[in-house]
């Protein structure tokens, strides 16, 4: 299985990445990227297979718009043959042109799904238009299936990659850090800026989005104080601590 076999060209157990890294051997696309995603909290990026995919996942992050935010809202498969559709161009007015920037002309986003659990979405991406035909489609939702299990499994381990290979997947400590981080970030600038938690986590998005940064990244600053935000700065602004 094309899966297992990526394991074993890690030399680690099969993880979510092994997954991303089959799904782009088997499918006729040029990438993929997996995030955790929830009810109650932002996406997080767990893995991808290139810089594109990463772009793409950090974007709807960011953003909070695109097939893999639809996917988990709707419980179902997002397929955009072509990015460039006048519907597309209208329905996701910021991501649909900032993924087009970063290299990607059609993207498959696959819920991953088991009961009433859903821990996250699978995306895929193509540098032409694309359409996935009937047996395509159903290894797509397969790689999904087992990315679930995986995520799903408390024995999935952290992996590392080479320097000059995939992004590696994270594991759930560094999940839950990442999110942590983010939560602290948006909770200072709650005091900072004397909004709800809601608008302070839109402040930080609209921020990262507006200077081309990772989430992570600015909110890392935030909580190591090395950004302020004002409440009389435009929303996509904020002040470097001297």
């Amino acid at each position: 299985m094309l899966v297992a076999e990526q394991a074993v060209r890690r030399g680690a157990r099969v993880s979510v990445v092994d997954v991303c890294t089959a799904a782009v051997a088997a499918l006729p696309v040029g990438g993929a990227g997996l995030s955790a995603m929830s009810k109650t909290a932002a996406s997080h990026p767990l893995c991808s297979t290139d810089d594109i995919s990463e772009q793409l996942e950090e974007l709807q992050l960011t953003l909070g718009e695109g097939p893999c935010v639809d996917a988990f809202v709707r419980g179902s498969a997002v397929l955009t043959p072509d990015l460039l559709s006048a519907e597309l161009q209208d329905h996701w007015t910021v991501f649909a042109d900032a993924a087009l920037e970063a290299g990607a002309r059609a993207v498959f986003s696959l819920p991953l799904q088991k009961g009433a659990i859903s821990p996250g979405v699978l995306d895929l991406y193509a540098n032409i238009p694309t359409v996935l035909n009937t047996e395509e489609l159903a290894d797509a939702l397969a790689f999904a299936d087992l990315a679930t299990l995986l995520l799903l499994d408390t024995r999935i381990d952290e992996t590392g990659a080479p320097p000059d290979g995939p992004m590696p997947d994270r594991g759930f400590e560094d999940l839950g850090a990442y999110r942590a981080e983010i939560d602290q970030a948006s909770g200072m600038l709650t005091a900072q800026l004397g909004v709800g938690i809601e608008e302070a986590f839109v402040r930080l998005r609209a921020y990262a989005y507006a200077q081309g940064r990772r989430l992570a990244d600015v909110a890392a600053d935030v909580v190591a104080r090395r950004l302020r935000f004002s409440p009389d700065t435009e929303p996509d602004q904020a002040e470097e601590e001297t």
